[in-house]
Formats: C-alpha cells, sequence, structure tokens
C-alpha cells in the first residue's frame, strides 16, 4: 500500500492511499492541496474516508465529492454533508483493492472512528490517538477515550499509525516531563532533527507508541502507576491539558 502525506493548514496531515493513478484520501480538511495533487501528479480521486465531523477534518469534502468516483464513507453523524456511507463498529468498507475494518473510538468527539486495514496493518485513526499522545476531550469522557485507545491497543505491534496532525514533538515535551527514559530521550532527539528538517514524523508503529505514548498505559510515570487504569489515564490527560 503506498501512501503519502497532503499537509494541510499548520499542523493536519490529509492521508492519500495510491494506487497507480487513483487516490483515496483521508479527512481532507481542505479541498486546495488536495486538488493541486491530483492536478500535479495527474491523478484520478476514488473515495474519501472521514474519521469524525472536526471541520479541520472535514472542510474539503464538498468540493472534493465533485472530483471521486466512488464514494465517501464515515461516521454516523447527520451533522457532516456529503457522506455516501455511515460506518459503526467492525463494518467493512474497501477502497482501491484494500479493505477496512471500522473501529468506533469516541471520546476526542463521540462519532470517532478508525479505519482499519489487517491486510497492511495500517490504521488511520485521526485525532484519538497521536505519536506519543492522544486527543483532547471535546465531547467525550474520560473512560470513553481510553477505552478506545485499549482497543487500539489490542492491534498488532507492527500495526502502523496515520494520525491527523504533527504533534509528535510537543507530545515528546510532555512525556519527557512525566518519565525518564533512553527510548523516549532518543526518539525525542530524533524527531528533534526531523522537524528542524521540515521531514514528518509519521507513520509511528504501535510497538513504538507502547514504548513511549504514556496513554496507552505501558509506560507511564512512576508517581500513577499504582492508579487504577482509567485514573491514570484521565491524570496523565489532564496534566497534559495543563502542560
Amino acid at each position: 500500500m503506498n501512501i503519502f502525506d497532503i499537509p494541510a493548514f499548520t499542523d493536519n496531515y490529509i492521508w492519500a492511499i495510491q494506487i497507480d493513478d487513483s487516490i483515496t484520501v483521508i479527512d481532507p480538511g481542505d479541498s486546495k492541496p488536495v486538488l493541486n495533487i491530483l492536478e500535479e501528479k495527474k491523478l484520478k480521486l476514488q473515495d474519501i474516508l472521514i474519521t469524525h465531523h472536526h471541520y479541520d477534518h472535514t472542510g474539503g469534502l464538498l468540493e472534493l465529492k465533485n472530483y471521486i468516483s466512488g464514494k465517501v464513507y464515515g461516521p454516523k453523524n447527520q451533522n457532516i454533508d456529503g457522506i455516501d456511507v455511515s460506518l459503526a463498529e467492525n463494518d467493512l468498507i474497501e477502497t482501491l483493492g484494500y479493505e477496512f475494518r471500522v473501529i468506533e473510538t469516541p471520546g476526542h468527539t463521540l462519532d470517532h472512528i478508525a479505519f482499519y486495514s489487517q491486510q497492511t496493518d495500517v490504521l488511520f485513526c485521526g485525532d484519538t490517538l497521536f505519536s506519543a499522545g492522544c486527543g483532547r476531550l471535546f465531547e467525550g469522557t474520560y473512560d470513553q477515550l481510553h477505552d478506545s485507545i485499549q482497543k487500539i491497543n489490542e492491534l498488532p505491534g507492527q500495526t502502523k499509525i496515520y494520525c491527523g496532525h504533527e504533534y509528535t514533538l510537543s507530545n515528546l515535551e510532555f512525556v519527557k516531563s512525566q518519565i525518564s527514559s533512553e527510548i523516549v530521550e532518543q526518539k525525542y532527539l530524533e524527531t528533534l532533527d526531523r522537524r528542524a528538517k521540515n521531514q514528518i514524523t509519521l507513520p509511528s508503529t504501535l510497538e513504538t507508541e507502547r514504548k513511549i505514548n504514556p496513554f496507552l498505559l505501558e509506560t507511564v510515570p512512576n508517581d500513577i502507576k499504582d492508579l487504577k487504569e482509567v485514573d491514570c489515564f484521565k491524570e496523565l490527560r489532564i496534566r497534559k491539558d495543563n502542560f
């Protein structure tokens, strides 16, 4: 599976899956950079996948729908204009010859879903899980976001994590303030170097995230490691909000 990023706004990534001269895009918050890529690379737009309703993930949807030969897939949310197929837990979709299973991941928003391809161990997770971090709680509860992230954590370690924003450096700065770890420090220095060169830090892998991302609850600060899982998660999210 050939996947490339289309940068949007200040730190968004619109992901594109490419097979031959066709692409499917995930979370097109802005239509312009997608249209530019279609023109520059002489590509055709097949389908659009949406993870949640926030405008920076859906803002380009209606304009781009004029160019697709397939369908728009997204969560069950009547407030997202342009969805052709509304999806729920364990629904299967196919685009460009690849099958994706839908995972409901409420927390950041109540309608949030992720798309997982078992064929290629690829996960498009929107704003639920980031490298070294997780999404803010805008609509859901701590329990919901905790449970959503643990669903993701059940996937194979080699799963490649494609999230919606370039937040890795700032997330690692928070992790460094909470956890003393050679792996975290090494990842921070690597990320610092990549961002200084304006290079992307994604995708990550679930195996890597288990070592550097405290929100998966496998590597957590010593002072809260004895808390009940969801309480530990809640304390981490509050600390990150105030960091």
